[in-house]
Formats: C-alpha cells, structure tokens, sequence
C-alpha cells in the first residue's frame, strides 16, 4: 500500500462556524506559518477534498473566502484554474482596500491616515539617507516622470500620480527596512484617490505639479546628501501642506 503523503493543510474541529469556514482557517494558517509559501500552486479541488475530506463545495467556498482576503490569486473561478498564494503586492492591495473603506465610512478620518503617513514616510526617508546612490536611481526616474507629464498639451495627471507614488516607493524599498514599503503602499494606495481628486480641482494644475515636482527634487536633494533629518522635516512639510491646502479648497 503506498504512503499518504504528508500534508501542510489540517482541518480541526473548532466551533460552530461553517465547514467552508473551518477549512479556510486551516489553509490559511499553513499559508502564513510558512507552511505553503507565496507563490505556490495549491493542489487540485479534488486533492484538497481528499485532504480534507470534505466536499468539494466546501472547498471551492474556502477558496473564495482566502482570495476575498487576498491570501489566494488565480482565475476568475477557482475551480478553471488552480490559485495560488498571493505575493505581497497582493495582501497589500487587500489591506489598503479594507483601509479605504474604512476612510470613506468614516471610522477613520483622513487627517488621522495623513499623520501616521507622516510618522512611517519621516523615519523611510531619513533612512534612505544611508542608501547607496544606485539604490535611489528610480526615485530619480520618478521625478523625470513628473517633469514629462506636464510636457503635452495638458498635464498627465495618472502619469503624475503614478511618478509621485514610484518616487515614495522607492524611497521606502532605499530605506531597507522592508515594513516600510509594505505600510507604506497600504496607506497611499488608502489615500491615492486623494490626491487625484485635489489635482483635479487645482486652477493652475502645470504650476500645481510644478511645486509638488520641485519639493520632490528637494527631498531627494536631502538624501543625496545625506542629511537625513533634513529630508524628514521637508517630507513632513510636503504631506502635510498638500492635504493642508486641499482642505481649505474643499466647499
């Protein structure tokens, strides 16, 4: 008789929750212990089912519950395409939509996202003063990205966002603290919508993404230089004074 062999995934019974409930507990915690790592293909329904030994509806619904989460990515249907486990792109996205939702509820006020931002983006770039020149070179990509999007008949204001979001990323991944960039991503992806909408509203947007590109060139100009706190305080300056004069725009 061959060998079972050995699985990650054990379903234990624990309340009175649903199976599908149960099941996708216990495939996410041998998702974040380690046990299955990101990337991974998971088996088949019906290998997970004879795991299991549950349905095979209650697999698929366990599956769903894990990819609502951001835990799983895959095809449109679990069971057309086997999922596999997110990266961290992915659980970032989960994250920063459950936080987005929160903001636009209510449960959390923008200007209490707009301080924390503060803190986390502060202590990055005060790091990233320590980086090696090589590790900045795509924040200075993302400035020339903000010079060229004012370059056509009209601003690119996606274009614009998409630089200025690249710049403080890459900012984040220079400071080598890896929590940086996940927080961070988290938060402006909360925020991004933001941003957007302020520069949209602006009577002067080529002059608006102007100064917003010239305080960007002068925080990265701080770090070049390895003035660390210096580089805090004006990234500090520049958060803040943006959300400041959007809501003194707001009606």
């Amino acid at each position: 008789m061959p060998v079972k062999k050995a699985s990650p995934f054990e379903l234990r019974a624990e309340d009175r929750a649903p199976l599908s409930v149960l099941v996708s507990r216990q495939l996410r915690q041998a998702i974040v212990s380690g046990r299955v790592s990101v990337g991974t293909e998971l088996p088949s329904e019906k290998e997970l089912t004879a795991e299991l030994g549950v349905g095979r509806s209650t697999i698929r619904e366990a599956l769903r519950i894990l990819q609502a989460q951001g835990l799983l990515s895959g095809g449109d249907t679990v069971s057309t395409r086997r999922p596999r486990v997110s990266t961290h792109q992915t659980l970032s996205l989960a994250a920063a939509q459950a936080m987005e939702n929160a903001v636009r509820l209510g449960q959390v006020p923008l200007g209490d996202l707009v301080e924390l931002r503060v803190v986390i983006e502060g202590a990055s770039v005060e790091s990233a003063a320590a980086a090696s020149d090589e590790a900045l070179d795509a924040a200075r990509a993302a400035i020339v990205a903000m010079k060229a999007s004012t370059q056509g008949k009209a601003p690119d204001v996606e274009a614009f966002r998409a630089a200025d979001l690249a710049f403080h990323r890459s900012l984040a991944l220079a400071s080598r603290n890896a929590a940086f960039p996940l927080v961070m991503g988290v938060l402006r992806s909360a925020i991004s919508s933001h941003l957007g909408e302020a520069l949209h509203r602006e009577a002067d947007l080529p002059g608006a993404i102007a100064r917003l590109t010239r305080e960007h060139e002068a925080i990265l100009g701080a770090i070049e230089a390895g003035r660390g706190e210096r580089a805090r305080a004006l990234v500090t300056k520049h958060i803040r004074a943006f959300y400041r004069r959007r809501a003194e725009a707001s009606p």
